[in-house]
């Protein structure tokens, strides 16, 4: 891997002991358990080649080089998390077309009952089917939902979502849902079809994945005004992400008594530097050990459960 890129340590090879005992570093003096990581990517190996393909090309939603730091087998991947001390983590998977979401919930739920630390992870598209395999995959016992606007390249008011709304709202099981214009804007992205949505169901248990970037201002109001409205810290704060979308520091009063409805993601295994950076980002806030010991673990207790592990 290119170590000019930001945030990368030459160092700490992916999956080394040293890497570990750096993330580590990082935690342990806080007195946590581990870590709770709501943000990660582990796929069928056909979509996850696929979309490392994309990252390799640059392609125009992201418009920058974007080397995989972690690109390795599935269970390589799953025991690096654990070396970390990741005691839950997501398997974020998301369609970008009709006839692809069952399939992927159904690799999920397999995924999750093969990996005990994975929080059983569904997704869903805009599709008279919707609702129905929704039902059928919180039933089956799935603990966060992906929705991914940008790539799915759907509005979040489609009226074909209407009843996976509601539902979600009824059982309170969180959506991650990436809605935020970055690292590119989409046909639907951004803060208003969100606000729109909230306005018709207050109690939906969102995590606006990557801060909302770049829209943080709205997102960070919108965590602030609705109880059920969480935001993840995927990629943000990291040099590489404030090299094109710096989080304003004015913001960060605000940050920090919004503490509670912070959680801790990575992007991991499609991130440009190491574990280590996107942990010691979110440090470098300098919000203080309280506010960390939220972010990294508490308040995805709170919202998930203890981990187990």
């Amino acid at each position: 891997m290119d170590s000019a890129v930001p945030g990368h340590q030459e160092a700490a090879t992916p999956f080394s002991e040293l890497e570990a005992s750096h993330v580590r570093a990082v935690w342990e003096p806080l007195g946590l358990p581990g870590l709770i990581d709501v943000h990660t990517h582990f796929m069928p190996r056909s979509v996850m080649d696929k979309v490392w393909a994309y990252f390799d090309s640059a392609g125009p939603l992201l418009g920058r080089e974007w080397p995989i730091t972690y690109r390795a087998d599935e269970d390589v991947r799953a025991a690096a998390l654990q070396s970390f001390g990741v005691r839950a983590y997501s398997s974020l998977v998301y369609p970008h077309k009709p006839d692809m979401a069952e399939w992927l919930n159904g690799w999920a739920t397999d995924f999750a009952a093969h990996h005990p630390d994975c929080l059983h992870t569904a997704t869903f598209y805009p599709e008279e089917s919707a609702p129905g395999y929704v039902a059928a995959a919180i039933e089956a016992g799935a603990r966060v939902f992906k929705c991914h606007i940008q790539v799915g390249d759907y509005s979040a008011l489609d009226p074909l979502l209407d009843g996976v709304w509601s539902q979600l709202a009824d059982a309170q099981v969180p959506v991650i849902i990436h809605c935020g214009s970055g690292p590119a804007p989409g046909t639907y992205t951004g803060p208003v079809p969100i606000i729109k949505l909230l306005k018709r169901f207050p109690s939906l248990p969102l995590i606006i994945a990557h801060m909302g970037t770049p829209e943080y201002d709205e997102f960070l109001t919108l965590a602030e005004r609705y109880e059920h409205v969480h935001l993840d810290t995927t990629m943000s704060f990291t040099d590489f992400s404030e090299e094109s979308a710096p989080y304003p520091p004015e913001l960060r009063p605000r940050l920090r008594d919004a503490g509670p409805k912070i959680l801790f993601g990575s992007d991991f295994p499609n991130i440009p530097y190491t574990y280590t950076h996107a942990l010691e980002a979110i440090v470098r806030l300098d919000l203080g050990d309280d506010w960390l010991r939220g972010v990294f673990y508490g308040n995805a207790a709170r919202l998930f459960g203890p981990a187990s592990r």
